[in-house]
């Protein structure tokens, strides 16, 4: 893992301990410097897991991508500082009611044990960036920049919700049992190919940035500020979607913005 380049492009300058502090500085920078995205899916382009084509994309180009490639990434990186690091694997909740069927688990996370305490750590939930690790303490309202989450339940299942206005969402659900490599090798299979795969129907995009988070379904562009309140705008055109791709989000599109637009729902 060359942690120079990565450490340059989140813009990374402070100690390399694997300590929580450090643990704290990287989770904070890495969703604004690196957003989620999900264009390869879009584009029918292959999504590669192997930690070469992952820094090619996101560490060396002006790219993003979804949680698999995200928290791939950073787990390498807190593995070559010393982190004890477990991957995980989630059942998305987000957007589903209360009573709906449990999802397949097609979401990674990473706990990071420290001497004191284990720490939820996820760079690549796109519905909802985390800006910081949380305690894995069921109960606990955690606050943060952009707002505030906890994790309810017991330790062999763990529910984590963020605090919405219209209360608690559940945003996935996962367990303690350590995941393979090959279970996110399926995993992105289905959610990079399958025509029922939200990715390859729609656009999304999420970035935080010091102001708040920035938000783009399809052509629907929400602005929402770090104190609660939020400003919605739609797309118009293609150009206007080559623009807020690479200006608000700084990204470069594998293909044009005119292919992107037309794989766009009406």
């Amino acid at each position: 893992m060359d942690l120079a380049a990565y450490f340059r492009r989140i813009g990374y300058d402070g100690p390399s301990a694997p300590t929580l502090e450090t643990l704290q500085a990287i989770h904070a920078l890495h969703p604004v410097a690196i957003p989620f995205e999900n264009l390869d899916p879009l584009s029918r382009r292959p999504v590669l897991l192997d930690l070469d084509s992952i820094a090619a994309k996101l560490v060396h180009a002006r790219r993003g991508g979804y949680c698999f490639e995200q928290n791939l990434l950073l787990r390498a990186v807190l593995q070559t500082l010393g982190f004890r690091v477990t991957a995980l694997n989630a059942r998305v909740r987000w957007g589903q009611p209360a009573e709906a069927p449990e999802t397949a688990r097609s979401h990674m996370l990473l706990r990071v044990d420290l001497d004191d305490r284990p720490y939820l750590v996820d760079v690549g939930f796109g519905g909802y960036l985390l800006p910081a690790p949380l305690r894995m303490e069921p109960g606990l309202e955690q606050p943060n920049a952009h707002g505030v989450v906890r994790l309810v339940g017991e330790d062999g299942s763990l529910i984590l919700q963020a605090a919405l206005a219209a209360g608690w969402q559940d945003l996935y659900r996962f367990t303690q049992e350590p995941a393979l490599d090959v279970d996110y090798e399926a995993a992105n299979w289905f959610t990079s190919t399958h025509p029922r795969s939200l990715f390859l129907k729609n656009l999304l995009a999420q970035r935080l940035t010091p102001e708040g988070r920035l938000t783009l379904f399809n052509k629907r562009l929400t602005r929402r500020a770090a104190a609660g309140t939020h400003e919605e705008s739609t797309l118009e055109s293609s150009g206007e979607l080559g623009d807020v791709l690479e200006r608000l989000f700084g990204l470069e599109p594998p293909v044009p913005a005119e292919a992107i637009w037309a794989r766009l729902p009406s």
